[in-house]
């Protein structure tokens, strides 16, 4: 028997498959605001990225989160995205997953400003 499906999505920054409880989803609501969802729930167009800083750096260096939900980030909406990620990741056990380039070790190299390869 056939063990149960796990739902994946692809980060908009690194383009790596994982399981969709992994990412964050990132929303542009009706009325055309960017927020952070983290409830995966909320109504309008969704884009996903992986729960370290570097996907968030890439995903607004390389204009992902644009494309992908047809809208233009102001500083201000970039500003509380990166607050809205990061106050949740702290008060969320499930904030930060394990995976290549995404966990605990990925975390310890961003502080120290190495790459996740120094980090033994």
């Amino acid at each position: 028997m056939a063990g149960k499906h796990t739902p994946e999505r692809t980060c908009v920054a690194c383009r790596q498959a994982m399981p969709k409880r992994d990412l964050v989803r990132i929303v542009r609501r009706p009325d055309g605001s960017v927020v952070v969802d983290p409830t995966g729930k909320a109504a309008g167009r969704g884009a996903y990225i992986g729960p370290s800083r570097e996907c968030l750096r890439l995903a607004l260096e390389r204009r992902a989160l644009e494309r992908s939900l047809n809208v233009a980030l102001t500083d201000a909406d970039r500003a509380g995205l990166e607050e809205e990620l990061y106050k949740r990741r702290a008060s969320c056990p499930h904030g930060a997953r394990r995976g290549p380039g995404h966990g605990a070790q990925a975390e310890a190299a961003e502080s120290e400003g190495g790459s996740v390869d120094e980090v033994s």
